[in-house]
């Protein structure tokens, strides 16, 4: 599901081939699926699907116990010689989050804007004399949930993967794609303030097309993780039997070398 709403979610570069009639360097993204363009309807169907697979995906993460730790060898009491698995706060914070992206974004795609204001002067101007449907305030809402959504999910999430040593792939990656997120949003931030204000689109489109592709690699990054992680050696995956996750730690704990065992001479330094 996380792999199909990061294909879903990029369904914008279809404009390479197809003929939209709007500057992909300029024009808001959300463009796309406005109600007077012709291939809107494409546009808004695949912003539906991202956002309901994303938001099934959060929900079967939550339902399916993504949100513990896994259980590691270590003593704890009561626990034999294994560290109990327990609830993770940043990874129910991530997978929150991620629900409420995937929900305002197929909340989005029911709001669709009416029309293109960063190339119809006529729509632009009806936009600042707040003549435009309601939908178009509606979906600067949603659109805005749908970011901090987005960039919750990976920050915790990436958290989450750090302090617990899960997740190699989103370890890896999920800082850098961070740390590009916010430099694209904050681009897109200041280039949407500049159009408001009357001067120029300071390179909006490709700003949020940034922004976007970078949330649907995050998106794919998280895939590979969550699905390697049920492989072996790794956490149990979603939806496994019961006592599979302490058959995992006994496996690792059997790896771990005897110092008493691995000796040769077990009888050397003895008096």
């Amino acid at each position: 599901m996380l792999l199909l709403s990061a294909v879903a979610y990029t369904a914008w570069v279809l404009e390479v081939v197809l003929s939209t009639g709007l500057d992909p360097v300029q024009a808001y993204i959300s463009e796309l699926a406005a109600e007077d363009q012709p291939l809107g309807g494409l546009f808004r169907a695949t912003d539906l699907v991202a956002g309901l697979c994303v938001l099934a995906a959060a929900v079967t993460a939550l339902a399916t116990g993504q949100a513990r730790r896994p259980a590691v060898p270590g003593p704890h009491p009561g626990a034999g010689s294994r560290r109990a698995p327990g609830r993770s706060r940043w990874a129910l914070v991530g997978w929150s989050a991620l629900a409420l992206f995937g929900a305002a974004t197929a909340a989005d795609s029911r709001l669709p804007l009416s029309c293109t204001p960063t190339s119809d002067e006529m729509c632009a101007a009806r936009e600042t004399a707040g003549l435009v449907p309601a939908t178009h305030t509606a979906h600067a809402v949603t659109s805005s949930l749908a970011m901090v959504g987005a960039l919750a999910g990976l920050v915790a999430l990436t958290v989450a993967a750090r302090r617990q040593h899960r997740w190699p792939a989103v370890r890896r990656f999920g800082p850098w794609l961070l740390g590009a997120e916010l430099l694209a949003t904050g681009w897109s931030l200041g280039a949407i303030a500049a159009f408001q204000a009357g001067r120029g689109t300071w390179a909006l489109g490709a700003g949020q097309r940034l922004q976007v592709l970078l949330v649907a690699l995050w998106l794919a990054v998280l895939a590979v993780a969550v699905a390697r992680e049920g492989g072996p050696g790794g956490r149990a995956a979603p939806g496994a039997p019961p006592g599979t996750e302490d058959r995992v730690a006994d496996r690792v704990a059997d790896r771990t070398p005897d110092r008493a065992t691995d000796d040769p001479d077990p009888d050397r330094g003895r008096t």
